[in-house]
């Protein structure tokens, strides 16, 4: 997977991030339930350091449900503090507050048996479009933060009060400067972590007809009517297009059109619930 970006500003958020961590009790680390091992940012260890952390396992929607139990087992088996959820539901909110009482429930029962009480503070990361603004604003009961379906909104830290004696600060989706793993890669591309415009948009698409024909080999054919049997995905996405109309003059099909139909199809869940990765891989 080809992508040509420039990491610098990623560079500045991980640095401000490191920063901001002392400030923070806490951190919720925000994963995609399409692909949460693909998600896990390897810089994101030094700041979360001995912190308490929960995982968000976020847009459980859009996922594949069986896959996600999995992560559920592989989370409880490993004694690690989670939350299954679909941020864009308001109810969502009191599962997530629960979680993050419970694993600062030392520090609070400390602080009252000083007779001090402040709120604890929460450190939201994550990868680029992983929503955790969509998070903050479920939290808040209101748009407290600016959200979008696409990496890069939030520009830099956001400080968010919360009525639960919550303070979170969230904090710009942040990838990091090498991908050595082709699949972590194209998975990330598909889940819009990696904007579309530093990417070439058709051979991303073709990656996801590729992965989506092994893993979930009736998703094209229920949505496009399109049989993918032994053909390849450049053959594959020239027959959808014709399907669709995408066509230039002459009949020549738009195969670039195609592609980012079939991204944007993906990504509002439009092929079924998915999930590209599983515990054992990580």
């Amino acid at each position: 997977m080809n992508i040509q970006w420039f990491p610098g500003h990623m560079t500045k958020a991980l640095r401000m991030m490191e920063e901001n961590a002392k400030l923070v009790d806490a951190v919720g680390y925000v994963l995609d339930a399409r692909a949460p091992a693909s998600c896990f940012n390897p810089q994101f260890q030094s700041i979360v350091g001995k912190k308490p952390c929960v995982f968000i396992l976020n847009k459980c929607d859009l996922a594949d449900s069986a896959k996600v139990e999995r992560w559920r087992l592989f989370f409880d088996r490993s004694g690690l503090p989670y939350v299954k959820i679909t941020a864009t539901a308001s109810a969502e909110a009191k599962k997530i507050v629960a979680v993050f009482d419970k694993v600062t429930a030392e520090l609070q029962a400390k602080n009252r048996a000083k007779g001090v009480f402040k709120p604890i503070r929460f450190m939201i990361i994550g990868v680029p479009n992983c929503g955790k603004s969509t998070i903050i604003n479920c939290l808040a009961g209101k748009k407290s933060v600016i959200t979008g379906d696409r990496p890069g909104v939030t520009k830099g830290k956001q400080w968010v009060r919360l009525s639960f004696g919550l303070e979170l600060l969230d904090t710009p989706g942040t990838l990091w400067p090498k991908f050595d793993d082709e699949n972590v890669a194209s998975r990330l591309c598909f889940i819009g972590s990696v904007k579309d415009d530093v990417t070439d948009v058709c051979e991303v698409a073709s990656s996801l007809v590729q992965q989506l024909s092994v893993l979930y080999p009736q998703s094209i054919p229920q949505r496009y009517g399109v049989d993918c049997g032994e053909k390849e995905p450049a053959v594959i996405i020239d027959e959808i297009a014709r399907k669709r109309g995408f066509l230039l003059r002459g009949g020549e099909v738009d195969r670039e059109r195609c592609a980012k139909a079939l991204l944007d199809d993906f990504r509002k869940g439009k092929l079924g619930g998915i999930t590209f990765d599983l515990p054992s891989e990580q």
